[in-house]
């Protein structure tokens, strides 16, 4: 059945590969961005396809139209990009989640949120299952990406028992995978620009803090599960690859990859910065019949490739 979908955030690097996957599946698919990281060649294959609508808009103000699903990945998701304007990220967390169940309101839609595993903060519990609540400096240089998608799950729960919005919330691990952009300041992307340009690869810390990496692919179809699953299961749910690496296993796993001359370099790990990340899968495999497919040395390839015939 031909669906109406809305799109938040859909030119960034999660929403285009979300929006040609419900392309593929024939939707009519409207793509809204503000283009603050979103980039409208991630998008421009799919403007000559008559389901396919794109939008230049922020999420922080309010918009009319009328749509049966919505996925809300509106925000900036790298340290770089979400700490450059804090307020901003705050807002369009925030307020652009009260804008989108708003119109999930008003239109009958059902609405997912692209939460994230940042909520965990910096886990005291490992593996990280749904039903942590997290350990979040409130007040550290990631609390405006933190706080903000903890208090947008808040918003979405409350619309959801006062005004019974039909939701879905996923809580979103490390993902990589073509369109990602070189400079924003996410680990697999810095790793394999800095391998390709020979130069020196910057590891925070010792480098043995541990983190989950999903391909792209795997992330959209758990997205896609979750939104087609029955009603009544709302989530949070985690998606992600339990496959656990340290930041330094990662950039020697890239070096080999590219054949790269490459040295490692050590500095200053960030205030914050989780020691560990590791999702507890068991609810995905069991609600949505979810687990990834694709090994860390094959997206990896995939992901260097992208890369390599940009340069």
């Amino acid at each position: 059945m031909r669906r109406r979908v809305l799109v938040t955030g859909g030119a960034g690097f999660l929403g285009s590969h979300l929006c040609e996957r419900l392309l593929n599946e024939g939707h009519d698919v409207i793509c809204l961005d503000n283009f603050f990281t979103g980039r409208k060649a991630n998008v421009l294959h799919l403007l000559d396809s008559p389901y396919f609508e794109l939008v230049r808009h922020d999420v922080i103000n309010p918009i009319m139209l009328e749509v049966d699903e919505i996925y809300n990945l509106a925000c900036p998701a790298s340290p770089i990009h979400y700490q450059f304007n804090p307020i901003k990220t705050i807002k369009t967390s925030v307020m652009g989640a009260i804008n989108m169940l708003g119109l999930a309101k008003r239109v009958k839609a059902k609405i997912l949120q692209a939460s994230t595993s940042e909520i965990y903060g910096d886990p005291q519990v490992h593996p990280q299952r749904e039903d942590y609540w997290g350990h979040v400096n409130p007040i550290g240089p990631r609390a405006c990406y933190d706080e903000g998608k903890r208090c947008a799950e808040t918003l979405f729960s409350s619309y959801h028992i006062q005004n019974r919005v039909p939701i879905k919330l996923l809580r979103i691990f490390n993902t990589y995978g073509p369109n990602m952009t070189a400079d924003d300041g996410r680990v697999v992307s810095n790793f394999i620009v800095q391998a390709l340009e020979g130069k020196d690869i910057t590891i925070y810390g010792e480098g043995n803090q541990t983190r989950s990496f999903c391909f792209v692919e795997d992330t959209i179809d758990g997205m896609v599960r979750l939104m087609n699953s029955p009603d009544e299961f709302i989530g949070p749910v985690n998606i992600g690859n339990p496959g656990e690496f340290t930041i330094k296993q990662l950039a020697e796993k890239i070096i080999e990859l590219t054949d790269s001359s490459s040295q490692l370099i050590y500095e200053d790990l960030p205030q914050d910065d989780p020691m560990q990340r590791q999702p507890d899968i068991t609810l995905a495999k069991e609600k949505l019949g979810w687990e990834p497919r694709v090994s860390l040395e094959e997206g990896l390839l995939k992901t260097i490739r992208y890369f390599q015939a940009r340069k």
